[in-house]
């Protein structure tokens, strides 16, 4: 906008000054040309008593050479014949012979050019004898030009500052313009980027003040809604402790054996992701991010321990569990307690949407740039694997969220990988999530790229997402 408007600004005060500037040249041009024939006129003048009183070509030489015009060799006098007296040319006369015939003819002054450069003004006089002689007055070009090439110099300084001053006011009154907007844009990209407390300065023209305020508005508002879903999120992640603390009751009177051990712990884990999802709604930050340097966790050890929470119900099932890659540690720029969620989101699918004894392998993988792992199952996998990973779909099934999936999504991009549904080798539906290390880009699909990951491939199949 800017930029536009100094180029609007230097159009229209290029126009006005070719305008007025071209024209008045001309004038002057032509006002320099009439003054030097006007002195000629002048000059040719100062001869004519002479002429009225002799036409002795002696006298009339002395008279010329009186004269500035004659004393410069610059004046001629053509005396016609009269009587038994031939014509006489007294002077330097550079005007022809036709043209001095065709001015006493036409009783009025004319004027002609002169070959090699110039003019000359023959003007006509009336003798004793009641003829007619001519005086002819060379005027050089120099004469005719005099000033001119001055004049449109200071024409030419004079639209160039013009221009110049156009452009500078029009550059000021552009940032003028520009910078509160500038200000609004960048706000709106700080408050997408999650900075709430930007706001933006009420300055500049009535319009952008305008914007500024209503700006300012939506941002307060977008905090206070943002602070009541935190706190409700709280407080019904708090209504949960009452049946928590029933079901942590009653596992005490189950006894001693696997089975019993292994409810208590998933009560215990219950209770400790309850306290989490509480204190994350209340720190006003997101769950979901990059770790600093050195911090993260082993891969391969968050693998091993949630599969062995995970190996007890699946031999109960009857499921056929592989497990690849964990032979050695991989650290990740993912925290603990994420890693882990991801992992029983995408394993919880693989109990909840496939039948039992449906076969599962868990794959991780160390591809220098990124840590891949792969959940595979043997099931029937889905039709439609972008409505899969797109948050809230539940893909009407019962008992599903459908925040399963974008769980692991968020939690893959924020390394800068993603997430992709695609069919296993097994034969029904393989997840594979990329994690970036130090946040650099895996070279997966959509790496380094946030939300690309949600759409998946086109052509893949999965399941849906709790």
């Amino acid at each position: 906008m800017r930029w536009a408007l100094v180029k609007v600004c230097l159009a229209v005060t290029a126009m006005v000054v070719v305008a007025f500037a071209v024209p008045l040249g001309l004038v002057v041009q032509e006002m320099a040309s009439d003054r030097a024939f006007s002195n000629a006129e002048r000059q040719a003048a100062t001869i004519g008593p002479t002429l009225s009183i002799t036409t002795d070509p002696a006298q009339l030489s002395k008279a010329v050479e009186s004269t500035q015009m004659g004393a410069a060799r610059r004046m001629a006098v053509h005396v016609p014949a009269i009587g038994d007296s031939p014509p006489v040319s007294i002077g330097k006369g550079r005007a022809g012979e036709r043209a001095v015939a065709e001015t006493r003819r036409m009783g009025r002054a004319t004027t002609a050019t002169v070959p090699g450069g110039g003019s000359a003004l023959l003007q006509p006089t009336a003798l004793g004898s009641g003829d007619i002689a001519v005086v002819e007055v060379f005027v050089p070009e120099s004469e005719v030009s005099n000033g001119v090439a001055t004049a449109w110099l200071v024409l030419a300084g004079v639209g160039l500052a013009l221009i110049v001053g156009s452009v500078a006011v029009a550059d000021r009154l552009g940032a003028r313009l520009v910078r509160p907007a500038e200000r609004l844009a960048d706000a709106a990209h700080q408050l997408g980027e999650g900075r709430l407390g930007t706001r933006v300065p009420e300055a500049g023209p009535k319009e952008l003040r305008s914007a500024a305020v209503a700006f300012n508005a939506m941002a307060d508002q977008v905090v206070e809604l943002l602070a009541n879903e935190r706190e409700l999120a709280a407080d019904l992640s708090h209504r949960l402790r009452t049946p928590l603390t029933v079901l942590r009751l009653n596992t005490a009177s189950l006894g001693d054996g696997p089975a019993a051990d292994q409810t208590r712990a998933a009560v215990e884990q219950l209770e400790r992701e309850v306290d989490t999802i509480i204190r994350t709604a209340r720190e006003q930050r997101p769950a979901t991010g990059l770790v600093g340097a050195g911090a993260g966790c082993d891969a391969s050890e968050v693998i091993c321990d949630r599969m062995g929470f995970w190996s007890a119900l699946a031999e109960d099932e009857g499921r056929e569990v592989r497990l690849a890659g964990v032979d050695r540690a991989v650290r990740i720029p993912v925290a603990r307690p994420e890693l882990a969620a991801a992992l029983d989101a995408m394993l919880g699918n693989v109990f909840r949407h496939t039948p039992e004894g449906t076969p599962f392998a868990v794959d991780v993988h160390d591809a220098g740039d990124a840590v891949i792992v792969l959940v595979s199952d043997a099931g029937p996998g889905i039709s439609d694997p972008d409505a899969a990973l797109r948050r809230g779909n539940d893909g009407a099934r019962d008992g599903s969220t459908g925040l399963g999936l974008d769980i692991v999504r968020r939690v893959a991009e924020s390394t800068g990988g993603d997430v992709r549904l695609g069919r296993s080798v097994l034969g029904g539906t393989e997840v594979r999530v990329w994690i970036g290390l130090d946040g650099r880009s895996t070279g997966g699909p959509g790496a380094g790229r946030p939300g690309r990951g949600r759409r998946g491939n086109r052509r893949n199949r999965g399941r849906a997402t709790p």
